[in-house]
């Protein structure tokens, strides 16, 4: 049981964590290994999940460099 009156915890990921986890897996391992970072810790952050604040960043930044190229 979740705890007494508790809502279940959901997790929101934000638009740039959902355009990362709709990237291919070869393209998301590039990234993954571009800022220094597992493809799990990679895959937690773009599920929402509680990751360090240097991985985010790091992420964020590839991720959005990466779109920005693809347009």
């Amino acid at each position: 049981m979740r705890g007494f009156q508790k809502p279940s915890f959901r997790h929101n990921p934000t638009e740039l964590q959902k355009a990362y986890a709709d990237l291919s897996r070869h393209r998301r391992t590039h990234l993954a290994k571009a800022a220094k970072v597992t493809r799990v810790k990679a895959s937690q952050w773009a599920r929402g999940d509680v990751v360090a604040p240097a991985v985010a960043s790091a992420l964020e930044q590839l991720t959005t460099s990466h779109l920005a190229k693809k347009k």
